[in-house]
């Protein structure tokens, strides 16, 4: 294999020959086997090091070459706070469920066993091994542990440990906006939060290769001079969710550095056991995407055992052992253990001695000793990956509720211990209920526990987030976009945006990284790209097409440190992950980016979990969705987006816009751009819907017009006002604008016509302050019997609540069924938002309208109200 080197410990050469001939290795013989093509030989008992395989690979740049440091020292004491986080972590659980008063009567939840299974590899990470920089997102189930840790290192109170999954208390899932302690990167939706590490480290190298290395921690002198190690703590079902394959393979593409994958293989999901040799399937996974591969199977204490008389009897047992059966009897303890052994080997007297020189309570110490549960195997992995800036993950075989009574039974997803289960545990750790959530209560050596977390590296500085960055914004982003002339699009207004600003040596320009997933040219990113150039984390490329002799191309594709854009794959939720990580830039590495990211329109559905992610953050981003609707009528219903406008609007943390015209869009990106950088809830991420339907261009100079451009971003604007004669309003959004003038044209002037600009501000604005919104006001002086017709390139949804902001009749235009190709005159009219509908849908609430009030005169010049009819 390729720059491979692989190190097995195990207790035989025949059992060594029958491993590496399932792995399809070289075979040779020896106790301690180390192969190598490259790089200095390292032996690591207990672990085996396969090395990713990429076709044409970067040199990996070493960082450092000193040995590993010992851990024997402190070995004692960290088993010691292992036990406290586990306890406290269990403890946190029970009080919410079995001790607080549940209001609701329902149940409140939380994961004892799956916080209990990465307890070791926490506890190792924060109190021994993190720096700093080093930024984790840390599996959702597994957020109790972290909590427990972060209380035990003074950055967590005693309240919001009580008040655990309560209002205002530690949230159920690690996040960084609702939670106390520093939390890198939230995470609950599982899998995000992986692939969230993979794009922080791009986002890091991103800026170190433009000369932005992070500047000092706030409140100190000391800059990280070394990149962070970014580190995703993944449970091994989480692996199956789609965007961590889709990310591990751009991880490959980009050539991610220092990331790390630390995989809780506890052998177990929410309903059951795993597929026997899944390690395989994760292995081959991700070295096919060029990742290093540690696989930590045994402990030391198991190590030890393999090399005594009958250990390779023992070897042997625990490797053939199926995951159910390991579980259960981890489950039923040493004695379940003894007699399933003896029943399975036979006649070797040297394997009863060992098993005999074991006590039952030893005996389940020992076959608990996974790798993932041992402190000397999990920091010597540990360093030997850190020698290098590659990407490692690392299966960390672990046992699911570790520590726990529940541990290894199949259904502990969901279980919690007994109230007599917790007092049989605190009463076994010395503790009492006066002194059970003190963080140093019933250690052997409190004083060595406390100096432990004092001096753990990452808990050297007061805060890991760095202070805003703010970035001057031109009041014209680009004076040649917008004003009255030819016919253009929001999408090659866009384009002429980012074009000029390309041109600029604003820094402001300098900061945007734009990134796409294969539709750059598209989706109008071209100028800025061709300009700015493709960024790389690897070495200059030059763009190799157009080194051809013969051959020319409008597109600009070469390569180096220097490009501001990020090319992905088509894979939309790895746009909108890079988005997140890369909007956190300012308080991960102390330096602003304004990320762009354009797509489809349609696809925003595809990548809403993550889009939800990245907002759930707070992270800040402009996301452009274009084209939009079936305004990109040839294209056919695929490629034609309804629901966006809906999905847009929904979303907490981001301001959606729909522009009609460039003056617009221009003015939207400015305010953007500023949004992204105010702090707290005046802050968040824009998403501005876009189409390529080229429309003419209002006569107007909207650069001085400073009120309308107060209308415009607070969500819409009258484009002819009511009068006391006003009969119909024509409210309308985005592509459709000639449509909607052309119906009030036609109508004459009794008919109003409002755009809007932002559905989402004004609706939630309306939601919020009622009469005193925007909304309120803009129809404040509408006749009471006028009648309101929205109408837009998408569901009729999205503006269909106008009527109940003053109590209007509406009749609402939309797309409410799946598109087809056609062109737009054909699709408008077929779906009922053409001129002629909103004519027709005037006219017939006219019509209707009249013929009540005809009615209502007849009943009133009668003076009788006939049977059955209702006034």
């Amino acid at each position: 294999i390729a720059e491979s080197q692989v190190n097995i410990l195990p207790s035989s050469s025949s059992s060594l020959e029958t491993m590496l001939k399932v792995q399809r290795l070289p075979v040779a013989r020896g106790r301690g086997i180390t192969f190598r093509c490259a790089g200095s030989q390292v032996k690591v008992p207990g672990v085996s090091i396969a090395r990713g395989e990429k076709w044409m690979p970067r040199p990996s740049h070493i960082l450092r070459e000193e040995p590993p440091p010992k851990v024997t020292d402190d070995l004692s004491v960290l088993k010691e706070l292992e036990v406290k986080a586990n306890w406290l972590s269990a403890l946190m659980i029970h009080n919410a469920n079995n001790v607080r008063v549940k209001r609701d009567g329902m149940k409140v939840g939380g994961h004892q066993a799956s916080s209990a299974s990465m307890v070791t590899v926490l506890t190792a990470l924060y109190l021994r091994f993190l720096r700093p920089q080093d930024r984790v997102a840390v599996k959702p189930h597994a957020g109790p542990v972290f909590h427990a840790l972060q209380y035990l290192m003074g950055r967590q109170n005693l309240e919001n440990m009580k008040r655990y999954r309560a209002l205002g208390g530690v949230q159920p899932y690690p996040s960084r906006t609702k939670d106390l302690p520093e939390v890198d990167l939230s995470t609950g939706s599982v899998g995000l939060g992986a692939a969230a590490t993979t794009f922080a480290a791009l986002t890091e190298s991103f800026l170190r290769q433009k000369g932005l290395t992070p500047k000092a921690w706030p409140g100190t002198s000391i800059a990280p001079s070394d990149p962070g190690r970014m580190i995703a703590i993944v449970g091994d079902a989480e692996l199956d969710e789609g965007n961590v394959f889709e990310c591990l393979r751009e991880s490959w593409k980009l050539d991610v550095r220092n990331n790390w994958y630390i995989i809780d293989y506890n052998r177990q999901s929410l309903d059951k056991i795993m597929d026997e040799h899944s390690f395989r399937i994760i292995e081959k996974m991700f070295r096919m995407n060029g990742w290093d591969v540690i696989t930590l199977k045994y402990g030391k204490q198991m190590l030890d055992a393999f090399s005594r008389p009958g250990g390779k009897q023992l070897w042997q047992w625990v490797n053939d052992c199926d995951n159910s059966r390991y579980s259960a009897l981890t489950f039923k303890g040493g004695q379940a253990w003894r007699e399933a052994m003896l029943a399975d080997v036979e006649d070797s007297a040297d394997f009863k001695a060992l098993l005999a020189s074991y006590s039952d309570t030893e005996l389940q110490g020992l076959m608990a000793n996974l790798g993932g549960h041992c402190f000397e195997t999990i920091l010597e992995a540990f360093e030997l990956a850190s020698k290098s800036d590659r990407r490692t993950a690392f299966i960390a075989y672990t046992i699911k509720g570790y520590g726990l009574p529940m541990q290894g039974h199949r259904d502990n997803h969901g279980l919690f211990l007994s109230s007599t289960q917790m007092d049989e545990l605190r009463n076994n750790l010395g503790l009492d209920e006066a002194n059970q959530w003190e963080p140093f209560a019933g250690l052997a050596d409190p004083q060595g526990a406390k100096r432990l977390v004092q001096t753990a590296p990452i808990n050297s500085v007061p805060t890991r987030i760095h202070a805003a960055e703010l970035i001057h914004i031109p009041d014209d982003l680009a004076p040649s976009v917008g004003g009255p002339g030819k016919k253009t699009s929001t999408q090659i207004a866009f384009g002429g945006v980012l074009s000029e600003l390309s041109k600029s040596d604003e820094l402001l320009a300098d900061r945007i990284l734009t990134a796409a997933p294969d539709v750059t040219s598209t989706t109008n990113l071209t100028p800025f790209v061709n300009r700015r150039g493709v960024f790389t984390s690897g070495h200059s490329e030059p763009d190799d097409f157009k080194r051809n002799k013969g051959v020319s191309s409008m597109y600009n594709w070469a390569k180096s440190g220097r490009g501001q854009h990020i090319e992905l794959g088509i894979a939309e939720n790895n746009l909108l992950t890079l988005l997140a990580s890369a909007g956190l830039s300012n308080e991960l590495f102390g330096h602003r980016l304004f990320p762009i990211g354009t797509l489809y329109d349609p696809f925003v559905a595809r990548a809403l979990d993550a889009l939800h992610y990245g907002c759930y953050m707070d992270s800040r981003f402009m996301l452009v969705g274009t084209p939009s609707g079936i305004s990109l009528a040839p294209e056919g219903g695929a490629h034609q987006s309804i629901g966006t406008p809906l999905m847009g609007a929904s979303t907490p943390n981001m301001v959606t816009f729909e522009p009609a015209y460039a003056d617009e869009v221009k003015l939207m990106m400015k305010h953007g751009f500023e949004r992204l950088q105010t702090p707290g809830k005046e802050g968040g991420s824009v998403y501005l819907r876009l189409t390529t339907r080229q429309i003419e261009q209002p006569e107007r100079n909207l650069q001085q017009d400073t009120m309308l451009q107060s209308q415009i971003l607070k969500g819409g604007y009258w484009y002819r006002r009511p009068s006391s004669g006003t009969r119909h309003v024509i409210i309308y959004a985005g592509a459709v604008a000639p449509e909607a003038k052309a119906a009030q044209e036609e109508l004459g002037d009794s008919v109003a016509l409002l755009q809007v600009t932002s559905y989402d501000r004004l609706v939630n604005d309306w939601a919020k302050n009622g009469e005193e919104s925007h909304a309120s006001e803009l129809l404040w002086d509408v006749p009471q019997n006028a009648e309101l017709v929205t109408v837009m390139d998408g569901h009729p949804m999205t503006l269909s609540w106008f009527g109940s902001v003053r109590g209007h009749r509406v009749k609402p235009l939309g797309v409410q069924e799946f598109g087809q190709a056609g062109d737009i005159i054909d699709l408008y009219n077929h779906y009922g938002i053409d001129a002629q509908a909103i004519v027709q849908a005037c006219r017939r609430n006219a019509q209707k309208r009249k013929d009540m009030d005809m009615f209502v005169n007849q009943v009133l010049d009668a003076k009788v109200v006939g049977p059955g009819t209702e006034m």
